[in-house]
């Protein structure tokens, strides 16, 4: 069945009226009015994670679901939240969760090849964002940890079937945060504009969201308008519902390692990654890795609703910088050999090691 995507939470008591329902949010979300209502219809609230989730945190949340005889799965929150509550949805009714978590492997390739198999479970979801970033309302993907290794799980069947957007859990979002959360939702929309898998349906989403920050981003950070938190919520949706079908690019693979070496919020870290990829990919146009040729590359890249000489001054304006390294030559292996090849796959020009080498060069101060 298609999502359904709402706007407020007026609708939400008569969704859940009738249901068992397993409330799983963080703990920044208990301080928010929403969190009451919900908590006190709730069979159980389980905030039993941590930001980057466990494998072992996700098997407790299972263990209670069941044991509380759930029938739904209400997740209120940020990444983290949403990210457990479609494991546990998608793991609520096997029995073989541990023998398949022994299977894991270091390659996210391997590991979503054990999902294949898996059927919906049919346990209703319901996503309520708290922050206007990833847009994992709409998305099919989450990530756990299993013995200290990312693990990327991609499942149809855990894409919410509801995604509520209430722009009013965006209020007590720290600023930073803020920025970082929008600059993740503009990454994934202009690395779903130039992915591989990119299709009509993605573009359109992607140049949508593009819009919407590049219009309202000043309301949004600097006046913190109420209307502007709206749409900036919906663009980050947008964002989610590009890479839902394109997956991410280099950029994000570049990413994750330079955030954990920098302490770097997710969103920061790709954003100081993806102008130095773009302004190589324009460079590089004829290394086109995407079978629609070159000149099509080059025609998707200009038609970007933002240019790179606007991307790098909003980066200025936000006060968003590169990291500094404290010991270059030491780092920069260690982020290259970070990077997930599978990833890369779908970036249209390719990147080797050595470019890649290069490219973090630039990314460091």
């Amino acid at each position: 069945m298609p999502q359904t995507i709402l706007e407020g939470t007026s609708d939400l008591s008569t969704l859940l009226s009738d249901r068992r329902y397993m409330l799983v949010c963080g703990n920044s979300f208990r301080h928010q009015p929403l969190y009451t209502q919900l908590a006190s219809n709730a069979a159980v609230v389980f905030g039993g994670f941590s930001p980057n989730p466990l494998y072992e945190q996700v098997l407790d949340g299972i263990h209670i679901f069941n044991g509380n005889h759930c029938d739904a799965i209400v997740a209120a929150g940020g990444g983290s939240a949403l990210d457990v509550a479609k494991c546990i949805k998608l793991y609520c009714h096997t029995v073989a969760l541990h023998d398949e978590a022994q299977a894991l492997s270091n390659t996210p390739s391997e590991f979503n090849f054990l999902l294949q198999e898996k059927s919906d479970t049919g346990i209703p979801l319901f996503a309520i964002p708290t922050t206007a970033g990833t847009g994992s309302e709409s998305t099919r993907h989450a990530v756990i940890y299993y013995q200290g290794v990312k693990q990327s799980i991609s499942h149809p069947s855990i894409v919410p079937d509801v995604a509520i957007l209430e722009p009013s859990l965006l209020k007590s979002l720290p600023l930073y945060q803020k920025k970082c959360t929008m600059m993740d939702a503009l990454c994934q929309a202009i690395e779903s504009t130039w992915s591989v898998n990119s299709t009509d349906e993605s573009k359109g989403f992607a140049r949508q969201a593009i819009t919407l920050i590049r219009d309202n981003w000043q309301d949004y950070i600097i006046k913190q308008s109420d209307q502007a938190a709206a749409l900036m919520l919906k663009a980050a949706n947008l964002s989610g519902r590009a890479i839902n079908i394109t997956a991410t690019t280099a950029p994000h693979a570049m990413s994750y390692k330079l955030s954990a070496l920098h302490q770097l919020p997710h969103g920061h870290a790709v954003a100081v990654c993806l102008p130095e990829v773009w302004e190589y990919m324009l460079a590089h146009l004829d290394d086109c890795a995407d079978t629609r040729g070159s000149t099509y590359l080059s025609d998707t890249l200009a038609s970007l609703a933002v240019s790179l000489s606007w991307y790098r001054n909003l980066m200025v304006q936000l006060g968003l910088a590169s990291p500094v390294a404290t010991d270059k030559a030491q780092e920069l292996p260690t982020l290259v050999a970070s990077v997930n090849p599978e990833r890369l796959k779908n970036n249209p020009v390719k990147l080797s090691k050595e470019i890649l080498t290069t490219l973090y060069e630039r990314i460091l101060h």
